[in-house]
């Protein structure tokens, strides 16, 4: 008998198409999304082997109850001081959002993407980490600058590429690079920060510094080949870096499924590498930072990476440039079970006397009133699309340490070019 009339009594082989719960129109019911209790995540000492706590990175940890309390094994009993920065954080950096987001819409820049909803994974984990750390951010963190007191105004000038911005025009909108700040510049290119950061990471131990590095990329592009070259290298070489997965449900127009979400956790990707894995409450400040100070000893004491998923939601669209109500229930944000970071600190402090609701109203007219200041003096300096507002022969600078002769030569030709049509295009 051949091979295929032994088969003929199987049914066809299919393919299986990751399909999301809810589309446009759909009753949203997020009930089947596991909330363990606060207490239930045990918290191992640092030293422990990456193999000896795998349930962690299946369960989550979580700080602050619904209820506004906090506790379990993992509260990092910070100060009142320093849980009202975190929470000004976040309201700064979703105030900046809000009005970046508005000056895209008035055509004021071209691009922007909001953190809505995901502003404790920046924050929380900027807090954790030490200020010469290095961060090698995605595109949505722009939290740990806000977090690292950058200037606002310098924020606003790389988003209008005018006269102001350091980068000279040469990024696109948001995509920050502060060395001052620990803030590797951000790629368009999904996941190349994650070799770069063990790079930077194993360069820092080879030369026997204490400064670690840690990454951020979604969940979407854990699929990406960058993804599994660094997992691979910093197990091998234990580098001293946190790798954060922001798991906001949903990439640009597909949801997480396409990544993988369906069969296991994202965290989970840890335990082929045999690094240490945590799922987090990524709406949750205090559990972000203490994941993110615990794998900060980890990796400062030689134990090697530790790999983060942020379980939370991206409230907003993709970007500007995407219209999730084309592809997702209207319903889903507000559904979300794990709430808002901001009103879950803010009820915390509340509930531990630390804090009121008219303070709550007067730092959310503060951080408004500040951002507004910051667009103001920013735009003085320009905004997007009206005029040049960076020489144009400066697009040959900073591509090489040493410009190569064929640039000087081109340039060089604008030059002249310029000087014989008497038009000023190259310089102001």
């Amino acid at each position: 008998m051949s091979d295929a009339a032994r088969r003929s009594n199987l049914p066809p082989l299919s393919l299986h198409v990751p399909e999301p719960r809810f589309r446009p129109g759909d009753a949203v019911d997020f009930a089947d999304v596991s909330v363990p209790p606060v207490a239930a995540a045990r918290r191992p000492d640092t030293a422990a082997a990456a193999d000896g706590f795998h349930e962690l990175a299946f369960g989550l940890v979580r700080v602050l109850d619904f209820d506004g309390s906090a506790g379990g094994q993992w509260d990092p009993r910070l100060t009142p001081d320093l849980k009202r920065k975190i929470l000004r954080d976040m309201a700064l950096t979703r105030a900046f959002d809000e009005r970046m987001f508005r000056a895209q819409r008035q055509g004021k820049t071209s691009f922007y993407m909001k953190s809505l909803g995901e502003e404790a994974v920046s924050v929380g984990a900027a807090a954790a980490l030490a200020s010469d750390d290095m961060c090698f951010p995605s595109y949505r963190q722009q939290g740990i600058l806000v977090s690292r007191g950058h200037s606002l105004v310098e924020m606003m000038n790389q988003i209008y590429s005018n006269r102001g911005d350091k980068l000279a025009g040469k990024q696109l909108p948001i995509m920050y690079s502060e060395r001052d700040k620990g803030f590797f510049s951000i790629s368009g290119n999904l996941t190349t920060q994650y070799p770069q950061a063990v790079g930077w990471a194993m360069a820092s131990a080879a030369k026997g510094d204490t400064r670690i590095a840690a990454t951020w990329c979604g969940e979407g592009s854990t699929a990406e080949g960058d993804f599994h070259s660094a997992c691979t290298f910093a197990s091998v070489y234990r580098a001293p870096v946190i790798f954060n997965v922001v798991n906001n449900q949903w990439a640009i127009s597909s949801f997480s499924g396409f990544a993988g979400a369906e069969a296991t956790t994202f965290a989970a990707r840890a335990i082929g590498y045999g690094i240490a894995g945590l799922r987090v409450d990524g709406n949750d400040a205090l559990a972000v930072y203490a994941a993110t100070a615990w794998a900060a000893e980890r990796a400062r004491t030689n134990q090697g990476p530790t790999l983060i998923e942020h379980f939370t939601y991206r409230a907003e669209g993709h970007s500007t440039s995407d219209d999730p109500t084309q592809y997702r229930s209207a319903g889903e944000p507000n559904a979300w079970p794990l709430g808002d970071p901001i009103v879950r600190l803010r009820d915390h402090l509340i509930a531990i006397g630390e804090w009121d609701e008219a303070r709550h109203e007067a730092m959310d007219r503060e951080v408004a009133d500040q951002v507004k200041a910051a667009q103001k003096d920013a735009e003085k300096n320009g905004i997007l699309g009206h005029g040049l507002h960076q020489p144009l022969d400066s697009l040959f600078d900073g591509v090489f340490e040493e410009m190569p002769w064929h640039l000087k030569e081109q340039r060089a030709q604008m030059l002249a070019e310029e000087e014989a049509s008497g038009r000023p295009w190259a310089r102001k």
